[in-house]
């Protein structure tokens, strides 16, 4: 938005200022440099001869009769009948006069050393003049300039906000893969990757519900199934022996029937988790090792060595969920591994690389954009235990997601098994989440 805010100003800016500039040399150029009164005041000069050749006693009535043979509103009056300050009285004896306003209209004043006390008051008559339309002309074309400027860069914005409405009116139609173009040279580029985030963000959600309700309502069958043929082999039974065993068969169907729906909620209200995590910095070789060591009961259980390799790196993250996708990982390669087991962790100076490999049977390539899917379990050796329900893989993606990360699987170069790897901004971005 400091995009958008930043060429308001200097839009806005520029128009007025452009536009006021170029006004005002135009005005410039058309003002006149002509004395609206110069013929008057040529007039005035002679007027001020013949009243001072004449005697004071005549100089009025001698006015009156210019007044009445050259058509003027001509008078003589005494200096004292002005209200005006020392400056301007001197200026009654240039040879122009003194012109001044007043509610009628513009008349001139003429004194002359002959008459020194006294003054003629000449009343004058303005020529019309085209400024005033001149005027109006540029206030006119100021403002429609402004209107045209500001047009010009509302423009794109209006698209913009355009193509956006577009795209919010299809999504909320129903269709989730609308999403927006960003151009570079929007004004609203966060707005629009906020939109195209957000909806992808709401697309996994809903296809994850459907998901998560259609792989309940096939997975909780068997057990339901279980449980009701054990009640009705309980019902029909006299053997008290035999219904114990049905009992408790009917006990383990609801173990799992209880693990399978704690899973599935637990998966459920996951995203939420994504605006509660919190940013902490952290030296990678000695969290990795503690990590490797609380899943020690797990590697010693099947004869696994986990090795780190990682040099001095300093992370960013949310430590707890973090600890958990890559448990998570390690989990997985110790359900498969032969014997080892490496995790190596580089740099690329913005992003940290985390690679988790085993010398296991692998993923078969076709599998490997699935593996991440909630409840995939891949129908070959890489079969999950009865107790798992393919949501670590998925709950690793998540963080990685939540951290502006990825993850992918691929084959391992140097132990031929699978090899995932995490790949998280170093410092993720300030605005993401809280940080501590």
């Amino acid at each position: 938005m400091k995009k958008l805010y930043i060429s308001l100003l200097l839009s806005a800016f520029f128009s007025l200022f452009a536009l006021g500039w170029l006004i005002d040399t135009f005005s410039q150029s058309n003002t006149s440099t002509e004395d609206d009164f110069a013929w008057q005041k040529n007039m005035m000069q002679g007027f001020s001869a013949q009243i001072a050749d004449t005697l004071e006693p005549q100089r009025i009535k001698k006015s009156a009769q210019l007044s009445s043979h050259f058509k003027q509103e001509l008078a003589y009056r005494k200096n004292i009948e002005l209200a005006l300050p020392e400056t301007l009285i001197s200026e009654l004896y240039l040879p122009g006069g003194l012109v001044l306003e007043d509610d009628l209209g513009f008349y001139l004043l003429k004194s002359s050393p002959e008459f020194i006390d006294s003054h003629l008051e000449l009343r004058l008559t303005k020529q019309i003049s085209t400024s005033t339309k001149l005027d109006l002309f540029l206030t006119l074309s100021f403002y429609a300039g402004v209107c045209l400027l500001m047009w010009i860069w509302l423009s794109p914005l209006t698209k913009r906000l355009s193509i956006l409405n577009e795209a919010s009116q299809k999504f909320a139609s129903g269709d989730l893969s609308a999403r927006i173009r960003i151009s570079k040279f929007t004004y609203i580029y966060d707005v629009e990757a906020a939109f195209n985030r957000m909806a992808a963000q709401i697309q996994k959600l809903i296809e994850e519900n459907k998901l998560l309700a259609s792989s309940m309502s096939h997975d909780i069958r068997t057990p339901v199934a279980c449980l009701r043929f054990g009640l009705d082999a309980a019902l029909d039974t006299q053997d008290n022996a035999k219904k114990d065993h049905y009992l408790e068969r009917m006990e383990t169907d609801l173990d799992q029937m209880e693990c399978m729906l704690n899973s599935y909620l637990e998966f459920a209200t996951l995203e939420k988790n994504s605006y509660q995590i919190s940013v902490s910095p952290v030296e990678l070789k000695p969290y990795l090792d503690n990590l490797v060591q609380q899943i020690k009961p797990k590697l010693d259980n099947k004869g696994l060595i986990a090795s780190v390799e990682c040099g001095d790196i300093e992370l960013n993250a949310d430590l707890h969920w973090l600890a958990r996708a890559i448990i998570n990982l390690l989990s997985n390669a110790c359900d498969f591994a032969a014997s080892n087991i490496v995790i190596n962790a580089t740099t690329d100076n913005t992003s940290l690389i985390l690679t988790i490999e085993d010398d296991g049977p692998g993923i078969a390539p076709e599998n490997w954009h699935s593996v991440f899917t909630p409840f995939f379990k891949e129908q070959s050796h890489r079969n999950r235990s009865t107790k798992s329900y393919g949501l670590g893989l998925a709950i690793a993606e998540k963080v990685a997601d939540w951290h502006f990360g990825s993850i992918k699987v691929d084959q391992s170069l140097s132990l031929l098994g699978a090899r995932f790897t995490i790949t998280i901004p170093l410092k993720p971005p300030i605005n993401m989440h809280n940080v501590k």
